[in-house]
């Protein structure tokens, strides 16, 4: 009698690792998949963040916002409070803060000068450690992949591109900020002036 052979033959073995291939190539897609849902929930996390740094720096920085005019680095008189319509390597903010905590009790004024700018597709905020004559220190970065960023300035009613002040009115009474992203996104959010820390007193429009 001749012994029973039992096993695989050739074709059930290819099969069988055309179906492991098969099953592992679905498993490193799933896992590709997954991997990159989240890393883009993080980016996208990471920019809603920035984007509420923003709006907090900005809310207190205008919201106690002060009357002291400054003295630039050539000692040339700067009003408490000046603003361009939009960006550009020169900053298109300045004013002067109340408010600065100082922990470490410096010898130094309670009021800071601060002023924004957009360099690099990036919205700056720069301080200075002294109100008169003093270099300011290095910029903070608040957000990244700006375009552009629009400033009005509201008083009584009326809306203007750029504000000076005068002896009569020295601040406006609300800021309006508008962001545009290098993709297109626009965000909008309105700031009152002068009044106390409190929260942004308009919501963000986005759309494309």
């Amino acid at each position: 009698m001749k012994r029973s052979e039992s096993g695989f033959t050739l074709i059930e073995v290819m099969i069988s690792f055309l179906i492991f291939g098969m099953l592992s190539a679905a498993g490193v897609a799933l896992l590709a998949f997954s991997v990159n849902a989240q890393g883009a929930t993080g980016a996208r996390l990471d920019d809603i963040s920035a984007l509420n740094r923003v709006a907090a720096a900005l809310s207190a920085d205008l919201a106690q916002a002060t009357l002291r005019a400054t003295r630039n680095e050539a000692g040339d008189l700067v009003p408490a409070f000046t603003g361009e319509a939009g960006s550009n390597a020169a900053p298109m903010l300045r004013l002067v803060r109340g408010g600065w905590s100082n922990f470490d009790e410096a010898r130094r004024a309670g009021e800071q000068k601060v002023e924004y700018r957009v360099s690099n597709d990036t919205l700056e905020r720069i301080a200075y450690p002294m109100l008169d004559g003093a270099e300011p220190l290095p910029p903070a970065a608040l957000l990244g992949n700006v375009r552009a960023v629009g400033l009005r300035y509201r008083l009584d009613g009326a809306w203007s591109d750029r504000w000076q002040g005068t002896p009569r009115a020295p601040l406006p009474q609300a800021l309006e900020l508008r962001i545009i992203r290098t993709d297109g996104t626009e965000f909008r959010q309105l700031f009152l002036v002068g009044t106390g820390y409190r929260p942004t007193i308009g919501g963000n429009d986005a759309g494309k």
